[in-house]
């Protein structure tokens, strides 16, 4: 191996921040919001309502504090390390526990290191919180191609498939042989991919997503189609796929991000836009953050995600990934590897055991949860925290 590959593997050191005149461009150009005319309907089936969008550039632009994120954020150790001529940035936080188990934990969209951040010391010092000390994780958090502090690709190719092996390169360049590996949204499809790709030292995974759809019901749904004449459904599966159907019908942001994923440049020019769009796909954060009822989110942690795309200008470098994905969210992959599955009420869809135990015949863990949306972590991170860890226990030594 040359000097120069050795360099490009090395793990460096990173540290940020970002300059006053930064958030004074990002306020400047909240208040200088050009507004369209409210909505025709009395509720959000046209998008993020104008009158909740304003209350949240008035709170953007005059009450808002970026500096108290970014500390929590500079707090933590961060790294890059170049894969395949790309840099990929992580947080890593080693446990002082001595047989802790290595776990990568990936994010999605529109998701960041910033909506991981509550789950890191419960994980890593488990027993600070009360719980066993044989619980202890070392935690590996990376973000995404195009996201937050990674690189952002120049040249099409870096689809999940790819991103699952990179972070098979990470572990290995931390020396980590033995890891496991957990991820929602799109963390759940790289996950469940380094689950079919099974490279040396993975020992199981963990989702909050699972793919875990029959090939033809997932055919049908994805194309818009009936499930297949004589298919029988119980009565769990039936609701899965009603979930699916709804979904799939009011994914439309997601399809743009696919196809057009370029003509989204407006969300780099104005950060109300980009907080308009990444707050429509029916994830009801403005709500629950801005008067309505609690999901654990408070109006400041909403922003914190917002602003982190916005002061890293990943609206269209994040958008890519949609373009290059040709994997099925929610369909069944064919992973051989012990796999653990929590499911959040609030999810886009509740997986029923059955298809489960289908799709992941080497079922470590099951539990339906009583609270928690699409971002658990984030938004209900002590039941989320307590889900890893009893989904991993049958695979500690």
């Amino acid at each position: 191996m040359s000097t120069t590959a050795l360099d490009r593997e090395e793990i460096r050191p990173f540290s940020f921040g970002f300059s006053d005149a930064d958030l004074e461009d990002l306020r400047t150009r909240i208040l200088a919001t050009r507004w369209p005319d409210r909505e025709t309907v009395g509720d959000r089936s046209q998008g993020t309502p104008l009158a909740a969008i304003q209350h949240l550039a008035e709170y953007w632009a005059a009450q808002y504090d970026w500096r108290t994120a970014e500390k929590r954020l500079q707090s933590l150790p961060h790294f890059l390390t170049e894969v395949e001529h790309l840099d990929i940035h992580f947080i890593h936080v080693r446990s002082k526990h001595e047989d802790a188990l290595p776990l990568i934990l990936t994010h999605g969209w529109p998701g960041s290191v910033i909506q991981q951040m509550k789950i890191i010391d419960p994980l890593v010092n488990p027993t600070a919180y009360g719980a066993d000390a044989a619980d202890a994780f070392h935690v590996v958090m990376p973000s995404l191609p195009g996201y937050g502090f990674s690189g952002k690709p120049t040249t099409a190719g870096w689809g999940p498939e790819r991103i699952a092996q990179a972070w098979a390169e990470v572990m290995k360049r931390l020396g980590y042989t033995r890891f496991a590996a957990q991820g929602g949204d799109w963390g759940a499809i790289i996950t469940e991919l380094m689950g079919v790709q099974a490279p040396p030292g993975l020992v199981g995974l963990h989702t909050n997503m699972a793919g875990a759809v029959p090939p033809d019901i997932d055919l049908a749904l994805a194309t818009g189609r009936p499930v297949p004449t004589g298919t029988q459904l119980t009565e769990a599966e039936q609701a899965a796929v009603d979930q699916l159907t709804s979904m799939y019908a009011h994914v439309q942001y997601a399809y743009t991000m696919a196809s057009l994923p370029q003509s989204l440049m407006a969300l780099g020019d104005s950060p109300v836009g980009l907080a308009a769009f990444m707050l429509d796909p029916g994830l009801e954060l403005i709500p629950h953050a801005f008067g309505g009822p609690s999901d654990g989110l408070t109006r400041d942690e909403v922003l914190d995600n917002i602003t982190f795309y916005w002061l890293t200008n990943t609206a269209i470098s994040a958008a890519r990934l949609y373009a290059e994905n040709k994997i099925s969210f929610f369909g069944a992959k064919g992973i051989e590897l012990p796999v653990a599955v929590s499911v959040f009420p609030n999810e886009l869809y509740s997986p029923p055991r059955s298809w489960v135990e289908r799709a992941y015949p080497n079922l470590i863990h099951y539990n339906q949860l009583a609270r928690g949306g699409h971002f658990p972590a984030w938004e209900q991170p002590d039941l989320f925290v307590e889900e890893i860890r009893a989904g991993f226990r049958p695979l500690r030594k």
